[in-house]
């Protein structure tokens, strides 16, 4: 007989990620079908793991708070077992809308790169790479992107408000992303993959560069993937598009459709803030199965949201239907944001999982932060997605099974009604019930 964890995080009670008494697995009686059917047998993606983004403001806000609650934080994202077991990272190339203003690692008009310097992320962003590495026990599997190149080299002259790159200085820019790569290499963080660029269909107020499919597609084929290649670093992913998912099918056609350019890229980053179109996300899977999917980046927008449930189950909702699409990882934005939901050097303030007010030096976790820990914690680097047929109305489901064997089946119930749900695996099923606005995660061995 099956052996079950059960874990459930529910509005209006006191359970976050709390160990209830674990549901039971017995014979079947019959030949009823339960309401959720686990096909093991079935195997999709394998996942790589969860993570979150590594932004100054992040690791600023945690320097003005005691060593304690730092440390306290970093455990309690990063430990593979008392956190949330985050194994992925995103770090952004120089500056981005939450750093604490616009900065570049070179000097103007420095087209040989030799001024390249980060010091800068020695402050802030490093340390805390670092010490999230040792709470973890090794590196990440880090994703680095490029909100804007430096002013000089774009067309409207800043690194803000848009603009494009200046077609004479593709070759610089990239090789830009290869002497950020070589620099935190060389500092013990190795970088997994980079992102072409960080929203390139959005002129934003911040840091913001503007591709069109067509530019970015010649832009790996000409410049990024042919220098990353002759650096060396063809080891690295690049990973194309790394916004929304309402044009994401075209976007990642124009690139992918064209096997010149093709053959550099890994596959296609998405963010959730254009609608949470999953069918789009599978779409892109349909026509490049050779390709691979990544969540890059989301968050509640808005400044901070304490004590709100729909933050939370606004996580689950995307976590569950981009896994349920091909997704093989998923990236938080901001590990942590302040009291006011930054610093954002544009007022562009949004919150995170974890605030932490630094005038008190309380942390606060937010429902988003339990909610990703039902995915996080359970389902582990190297899980494979197994099918399911399901029948249970208003109940969204995922399922993986381990590299040891178990599988972690996740359940999420967004309505104001307790549901009951039965559960086959086999020969086996199980009844269990899920209280109004809660997610519970069934880890079965």
């Amino acid at each position: 007989m099956a052996k079950v964890q059960t874990v459930v995080t529910a509005k209006d009670t006191g359970e976050r990620l709390t160990p209830k008494d674990a549901i039971v697995f017995s014979a079947r009686v019959g030949s009823g079908s339960a309401d959720v059917e686990l096909k093991p047998e079935q195997e999709f993606q394998k996942m790589i793991g969860f993570g979150g983004a590594f932004t100054e403001a992040a690791a600023y806000t945690l320097s003005r708070l005691s060593s304690e609650k730092r440390a306290e934080v970093i455990h309690r994202y990063f430990h593979p077992v008392e956190g949330l077991g985050y194994s992925m990272g995103r770090v952004h190339i120089h500056s981005c809308d939450f750093a604490l203003g616009n900065y570049t690692y070179v000097a103007d008009h420095d087209t040989e790169l030799t001024t390249f310097d980060i010091s800068h992320d020695h402050k802030w962003v490093l340390p805390l790479i670092k010490d999230a590495m040792e709470v973890r026990g090794g590196a990440f599997t880090m994703l680095a992107s490029p909100w804007s190149p430096p002013a000089w080299m774009k067309t409207n002259g800043e690194m803000n408000n848009g603009g494009s790159l200046k077609p004479e200085y593709a070759e610089v820019w990239a090789r830009y992303y290869t002497k950020f790569i070589e620099a935190y290499g060389k500092e013990g963080v190795p970088i997994w993959a980079v992102s072409v660029q960080n929203e390139p269909a959005a002129v934003q107020v911040w840091d913001s560069c503007i591709y069109s499919a067509e530019e970015e597609r010649n832009f790996v084929k000409n410049h990024l993937g042919p220098v990353m290649h002759q650096t060396g670093h063809s080891d690295v992913n690049i990973v194309i598009w790394d916004h929304n998912r309402d044009i994401m099918v075209e976007r990642a056609s124009a690139v992918l459709s064209d096997p010149e350019a093709a053959k550099y890229v890994w596959g296609t980053g998405i963010h959730w803030y254009g609608g949470e179109e999953f069918d789009k996300v599978e779409k892109v899977h349909d026509l490049f199965p050779d390709k691979h999917l990544l969540f890059t980046e989301g968050c509640q927008e808005g400044g901070v949201k304490l004590g709100e449930w729909f933050t939370g189950e606004r996580y689950g909702r995307n976590m569950i239907g981009d896994l349920n699409a091909w997704t093989e990882g998923y990236l938080d934005w901001n590990l942590v944001l302040d009291e006011t939901g930054g610093p954002n050097h544009v007022g562009n303030l949004c919150d995170a999982p974890i605030i932490a007010d630094t005038t008190t030096d309380e942390v606060h976790y937010n429902s988003s932060y339990y909610y990703i820990g039902h995915f996080s914690k359970y389902i582990a680097p190297g899980a494979v997605r197994i099918g399911f047929t399901s029948e249970a109305e208003g109940i969204l489901t995922t399922a993986f099974r381990n590299p040891d064997g178990s599988i972690a089946v996740v359940l999420m119930n967004e309505s104001e009604e307790v549901h009951s749900v039965t559960l086959g695996l086999g020969e086996e099923i199980a009844s269990c019930e899920l209280a109004p606005h809660s997610i519970v995660t069934h880890l079965i061995s």
